[in-house]
């Protein structure tokens, strides 16, 4: 057999091991995640709910969904493990602290965005019905 016909297959099963490497280190990680996990700690399911973990178990997490409403999830359901500010930012809509130098800036902004929105008002055209308009099958409303 010449070396030309085993290059292909080499180099297939290298990068089949590659993937399988690599899909291995994210699992891994995924079960780092999931282990510090703590009480306290938000988090976000693989279907996209976010919730607060109450109790962590050896295979299941007690979520805090809404105020006094739990649910068992298992463990591998969970998709992240968020910081607190991260999970105030998505769930409450609490943006974190801006520092004192970009508050100036930002008020600034604010005044002008005031202005367009006003300006925004002015231009709004109503598309309200009203009973001096003709039907559209020709006939008068009244």
């Amino acid at each position: 057999m010449s070396i030309g016909l085993l290059l292909p297959f080499i180099i297939l099963i290298g990068a089949m091991f590659l993937m399988t490497r690599s899909a291995k280190n994210k699992q891994r990680q995924a079960a780092t995640m999931r282990n510090q996990m703590e009480p306290g700690s938000g988090v976000r399911t693989i279907g996209g709910m976010y919730a607060v973990v109450k109790e962590v178990n050896e295979d299941t997490v007690l979520l805090e969904l809404a105020d006094g409403v739990h649910a068992h999830f298992a463990k591998n359901s969970i998709g992240a493990v968020l910081d607190q500010s991260e999970y105030d930012r998505i769930v409450h809509g609490i943006e974190p602290d801006e520092l004192e130098d970009g508050s100036e800036d930002e008020a600034a902004a604010t005044d002008e965005d005031a202005v367009t929105a006003e300006a925004a008002d002015d231009e709004r055209i109503d598309l309200s019905k009203t009973e001096d308009e003709p039907k559209k099958d020709g006939t008068d409303p009244k």
